[in-house]
């Protein structure tokens, strides 16, 4: 039977990068987290990490056994720091980073039910479209798309999501629908630019990348989504953002056999030690919340 220390030392040495760094993370020796690697290693008979003087590497056997063991670990600290705010009263500021059209999306009425639950949380919401530094800006948990790369952080699926061309009634009567993905060459296109942001191109699944063009532009999605729905063009938005008013009619599907699965949505907290009851707390219930809300937009026969 497999030792859920030895997964767990295992997969903070993975997110270390070295057996130095995860002990001191750990609080233990280096030589100890390595010996219970090799146990590990021992008892699923197969190599995992490769080690030299220089640099730590995992091995393919590796690579696939922390792909499958990094969530479930996650979700067992969570699991821990929920039971403990269990038996004890979550008090004190909450502070969540989300995209600018969060609440857009997303009812507020949950943020009431939960405040309701917990007297004592506060909340503080910073809304905006760029990732948030949480430790320089003292986030105590971010709602974002996409894997976090800092190694530091612990995060909690909530939902998977994807994006979808819409356009307004009025911006089809005027302009037609595109039929094929080279008719959006033709078309206004509305881009959302980051501080990142190259060329504007559209990586849609099944086709190659789109070299759009447009005369309008914006850095919020929120900006985008009004300026679809003014009759600006076309745009490629997460469904949850358009799901209401592709149902209300006032958008529709461009092209609606096109999408682009865009990974999953994550609560991420800067660090998995110190976690009070108050961020625990609200990362169980905004994850229930938000993905019990995320199944409702699916827009699959909004045609």
């Amino acid at each position: 039977m497999l030792d859920l220390n030895e997964i767990a030392i295992f997969v903070e040495v993975v997110r270390a990068g070295s057996f130095a760094e995860a002990g001191r993370r750990l609080g233990m020796p280096p030589a100890t987290v390595g010996r219970y690697v090799t146990q590990l290693e021992n008892r699923l008979k197969v190599r995992l990490i490769q080690r030299s003087t220089r640099k730590l590497g995992m091995t393919s056997a590796g690579r696939n056994f922390f792909d499958r063991c990094e969530s479930s670990v996650t979700n067992l600290a969570l699991a821990e720091q929920d039971t403990v705010a269990h038996s004890q009263a979550p008090s004190g500021l909450v502070k969540v980073a989300a995209p600018s059209g969060f609440f857009d999306a997303f009812s507020i009425d949950w943020i009431r039910e939960f405040l309701d639950a917990y007297p004592l949380v506060r909340l503080q919401f910073v809304l905006n479209d760029e990732a948030a530094d949480l430790i320089s800006e003292g986030i105590d948990v971010a709602i974002r798309a996409g894997q976090p790369l800092d190694p530091n952080s612990v995060s909690r699926k909530i939902f998977s999501q994807r994006f979808v061309l819409v356009a307004s009634p009025s911006y089809i009567q005027g302009r037609g629908a595109p039929t094929v993905p080279g008719d959006l060459a033709h078309h206004d296109c509305i881009a959302l630019i980051t501080r990142s942001s190259g060329p504007p191109v559209w990586h849609l699944d099944g086709c190659a990348d789109i070299r759009i063009s447009g005369r309008f532009s914006a850095n919020t999605a929120r900006a985008v989504l009004r300026a679809a729905l003014a009759g600006l063009g076309v745009a490629m938005l997460a469904e949850v953002v358009v799901a209401p008013d592709i149902r209300a009619g006032r958008l529709l599907r461009v092209l609606p056999e096109l999408a682009r699965e865009a990974g999953d949505v994550y609560a991420v907290l800067p660090s998995r030690r110190h976690i009070s009851p108050a961020v625990s707390s609200f990362v169980s219930y905004a994850s229930g919340e938000l993905a019990r809300n995320a199944a409702r937009f699916n827009t699959t026969e909004q045609h």
